[in-house]
């Protein structure tokens, strides 16, 4: 189910899953500050229910959570939630944050949590749904040879095989494929996909990148489909896909 529209005259609304409650109360309290709808979940098995039914504009959601934690609960929404996910984690480890952005969220937030950072990540990732690189049904499939990337159904196929990717590895594929044979920065990427500046250090986009390579079945060691740029980021090849 996707999530409702965002209008200037409509709240944003906001489902927080979080069991810390004094955190999730303070959230809450600023969220409500800025002008937004804010529910708070403290359960994860319960969360998938509530994600699933309110189809809330978007979804803040803990990484540890009594009954499911919060990969498991973003892997059981994913199929039937379009909006956007933003993790919160307590540990700056890059595999909990890599992982759940494979599994289907959009960005993270580390703890401790600083409001005005929070705030700055939903605002970035409310105005990455609406943006025109991204993709939406009103846009027609994008074809190259035997690769067809439909943004309707959201869906991938190679010759007569259809892909399963995640939300972050069709996103990406979408952009890459929307500007087939210009290079785009990891800058650029960074933006388009998460609302934030590269900072240097930021390895999301090559993991992304070396994951749809798999599976768009280039050679990883010698790229075709997508190839590197030395020092200046990724372009998708218009005439490599048969």
């Amino acid at each position: 189910m996707p999530a409702s529209p965002v209008t200037e005259l409509t709240p944003c609304r906001i489902l927080l899953v979080e069991d810390d409650h004094r955190l999730s109360a303070l959230i809450q309290d600023y969220l409500q500050q800025q002008g937004f709808v804010a529910a708070i979940e403290a359960r994860g098995d319960t969360a998938v229910a509530r994600i699933r039914s309110e189809s809330p504009d978007l979804v803040v959601l803990d990484l540890m959570l009594p009954g499911l934690d919060g990969l498991a609960v973003c892997k059981a929404v994913r199929p039937d939630y379009s909006g956007p996910i933003l993790m919160l984690t307590a540990s700056d480890d890059d595999i909990n944050q890599v992982v759940g952005l494979e599994l289907g969220a959009d960005d993270y937030v580390t703890k401790p949590i600083q409001p005005r950072v929070l705030l700055a990540r939903m605002r970035a990732l409310l105005r990455r749904f609406g943006a025109g690189d991204l993709p939406t049904p009103e846009r027609g499939p994008l074809c190259f040879g035997t690769l067809r990337i439909s943004a309707a159904s959201r869906e991938v196929w190679l010759g007569d095989q259809e892909l399963e990717l995640t939300t972050n590895e069709f996103d990406l594929l979408w952009l890459l494929a929307s500007h087939a044979g210009q290079v785009l920065t990891r800058e650029v990427i960074l933006e388009k996909l998460r609302g934030i500046d590269y900072d240097g250090l930021d390895r999301s986009v090559d993991i992304r990148v070396s994951r749809l390579r798999k599976k768009l079945r280039d050679d990883t060691s010698r790229p075709f489909r997508i190839k590197t740029v030395r020092g200046q980021g990724y372009l998708l090849v218009q005439d490599a896909w048969g």
